[in-house]
């Protein structure tokens, strides 16, 4: 319970008081209930302890302060005493539905979410207020979800709902369920037949909309956010997705506009800053795109993709050096983001400056990003540095990951005929006929020097008589 300025928070108040003074004033077990509640909404459990304690010396029969007391026995996961506690209580009071919530806690806190559920809906039996169970079926719900099964969440959750429309953790909640289980069809059912009785859920039509965006009807999802607006002119989601909905529409104009109502209605967010950046690129308004990027950045400089647009808008346009500059304050940032570093290897690339590029890559691939085109791509850089022996290690640990790769086999092959290393160059070379000898143009590429020998003219040769 959340204590307002006057009366409410009197209690609160004579209580620290009394704690600082070490006098012993008298509270009514309410009042010490509503005392423990607040520290316990604020994580203060030292003062909860304390107040539970004084508490039962003024109160030992109340039920109500040793629930509270199993709470802190649950935060400290003791649940030993937590459930000897409540086995006590439950001899006392055998039908109070409290003593079996907490029992669920218990049981779920310990991963025993069957026998939380069954305990739960023994709480729900005993209740004698079923219009305000609500927070009963939302718990049932939240373990079914524990144990992966959606559809038995989704029955709770809706009860949910049926007992207060206003929900929307619950709506979330359902929604969430269909969307594990790919039941976009359903969803939107279920969404419809909700809106027929609450039209004016802007929550709802939201959902609605991001479903059939889910489904690429885009024309009925742009209808559904519209209605959210219309129940709630100030919702920035709805505006938000709105804005997505008209980009895969190709109304950029349109788009920008939805993005712009929501930094007029909130903080800007970066997500609604780079969107705009895209907008106005699509649009060939690259003044603005430029400026919406970096506005992008400056809102939220750990927004990865606000450093891969800005630093993609000067690769496409050649501005390598702008790019370069980009990238790397990227990496200044965070060194770790393997996306930042493929980058940092692209631009350094077309600079020609091809140490930076063999490093980025090398980074790439320590960061794990064991994708062929890495692997192979530092190895070209190698090549192309005359690092031989480097080119094969790095070319041998590929081959653990792509084992019958005629791209890895071909370069294999002119790497060792490079080092004055025959056999294994003809073994590869072997290996790569058979499994392309379309791709038999690496050798002439990357290794021109080696085209005319007769070894490597005769294997290639003879593999191209044999796959015509």
């Amino acid at each position: 319970m959340q204590y307002s300025h006057e009366d409410e928070n009197f209690p609160l108040t004579r209580f620290e008081s009394m704690l600082k003074t070490n006098n012993i004033l008298f509270f009514d077990s309410a009042e010490f209930e509503n005392i423990i509640h607040h520290y316990l909404e604020n994580g203060k459990i030292a003062l909860s302890k304390r107040a539970i304690k004084l508490g039962l010396e003024q109160h030992p029969t109340s039920i109500n302060l040793r629930l509270f007391q199993v709470e802190i026995l649950v935060i400290e996961n003791k649940f030993a005493e937590a459930n000897e506690l409540l086995d006590k209580l439950h001899n006392l009071e055998p039908t109070n539905e409290e003593i079996f919530i907490q029992k669920a806690n218990v049981l779920s806190k310990q991963d025993e979410h069957q026998k939380a559920i069954n305990t739960l809906l023994i709480a729900i039996d005993m209740s004698n207020s079923p219009e305000d169970d609500a927070d009963l079926y939302a718990l049932v719900g939240m373990e079914y979800l524990f144990l992966d099964q959606f559809d038995d969440a989704i029955i709770y959750f809706k009860k949910c709902l049926e007992s207060d429309v206003t929900d929307y953790s619950a709506l979330h909640n359902i929604i969430y369920c269909y969307d594990f289980l790919n039941k976009n069809s359903e969803a939107i059912e279920y969404l419809n037949e909700f809106l027929d009785t609450n039209p004016y859920c802007e929550v709802a039509w939201h959902q609605l909309g991001r479903q059939y965006f889910a489904i690429k009807e885009y024309a009925k999802a742009s209808a559904a956010f519209d209605f959210a607006i219309i129940s709630d002119d100030t919702f920035v989601g709805a505006y938000i997705e709105k804005g997505k909905v008209l980009e895969k529409l190709k109304k950029y104009e349109e788009a920008i506009e939805n993005y712009k109502i929501t930094l007029a209605l909130d903080d800007p967010t970066s997500f609604a800053l780079l969107r705009i950046g895209y907008c106005y690129s699509k649009l060939g308004q690259s003044d603005l795109a430029i400026q919406f990027f970096k506005k992008t950045i400056d809102e939220d400089a750990l927004l990865d993709k606000g450093w891969i647009a800005i630093t993609k808008f000067y690769l496409k346009r050649h501005d390598y050096h702008n790019a370069l500059d980009y990238i790397k304050k990227a990496v200044a940032i965070d060194g770790d983001n393997v996306l930042y570093w493929k980058l940092y290897a692209t631009v350094n690339k077309h600079l020609n400056f091809l140490e930076e590029a063999e490093q980025g890559y090398k980074r790439a691939l320590e960061l794990g990003n064991y994708e062929l085109d890495t692997w192979l791509n530092r190895t070209d850089i190698l090549i192309e540095l005359g690092e031989y022996q480097a080119a094969i290690f790095n070319l041998l640990q590929t081959t653990e990951f792509y084992p019958e790769s005629p791209e890895v086999e071909y370069r294999l092959a002119g790497l060792y005929f490079m080092v004055y290393q025959p056999e294994e160059g003809r073994f590869h070379l072997k290996n790569a006929t058979c499994l392309n000898i379309d791709y038999s143009f690496i050798i002439s590429e990357l290794f021109p020097q080696l085209t005319d020998r007769p070894l490597i003219k005769a294997i290639i040769s003879e593999a191209k008589k044999t796959s015509n």
